[in-house]
């Protein structure tokens, strides 16, 4: 059973949502304060957060980077907050999915086990891949930079995961947004941005200087070994 984690100050929102989540099969705890959340995180260690973003105590996205320097736990934001600039900043604050009120209980569902199954252990006979000096290991779910471990998130460890499986090849973002954000419906291409330029800077590098991450402009991205001199 998967236990879901509910940060929400609205009483009515979260005691529809804690009903709506425990008929689908999930165990829910619920906080109405970022500081109560944070506390459950960390005593109780819960699968997954769905977090509003307008909390009485701290604000969402501040939230989200505290939460990110203690847990890697999956993170939906469920928020009003439908404006593009808001989206980016909780994904660049550490959110891995982001759903705009109102949304029906079985989207919100849908969203939960999308990214519980990113999360989840790759089949046991499937090899680490190599490129270059990168190495990754889906069994694991461990990245290495020429031996250094890379600190990733569970959506950064299956985005780079996708791409290194077919390295040299050049993959859309539409692909991307259906295979590993698992939204066969689609989804903004800034997502997929703003992921990207997070491994870029993880791996050492920027789109104006990439050394693994290609931007093929008007098709996508490939990752493929630098270039030896």
């Amino acid at each position: 059973m998967v236990h879901v984690l509910l940060i929400e100050d609205d009483a009515a929102i979260r005691t529809a949502l804690t009903r709506a989540l425990t008929d689908r099969g999930h165990a829910v705890s619920s906080s109405p304060t970022a500081m109560g959340g944070l506390n459950e995180v960390m005593e109780r260690r819960p699968d997954v957060v769905v977090l509003d973003l307008g909390l009485p105590d701290v604000d969402g996205c501040e939230m989200l980077r505290m939460l990110r320097a203690i847990s890697a736990t999956p993170v939906v934001v469920a928020s009003a907050r439908d404006a593009e600039a808001e989206i980016v900043k909780a994904l660049n604050a550490g959110a891995d999915d982001y759903v705009i009120k109102p949304f029906g209980a079985e989207q919100l569902d849908a969203r939960i086990r999308a990214v519980l199954r990113r999360g989840s252990a790759a089949p046991e006979d499937e090899a680490g891949i190599e490129v270059g000096g990168l190495r990754v290991n889906p069994q694991a779910r461990e990245a290495t930079l020429d031996g250094v471990a890379l600190e990733l998130s569970p959506r950064e460890f299956d985005l780079l995961h996708y791409l290194a499986a077919r390295r040299g090849k050049v993959v859309t973002k539409r692909e991307l947004m259906v295979e590993v954000w698992q939204l066969p419906y689609g989804g903004a291409d800034r997502t997929v941005d703003v992921h990207l330029s997070w491994l870029r800077r993880k791996l050492g590098e920027t789109a104006d200087s990439p050394r693994y991450l290609h931007t093929v402009r008007g098709v996508g991205v490939k990752l493929s070994a630098p270039e030896v001199p």
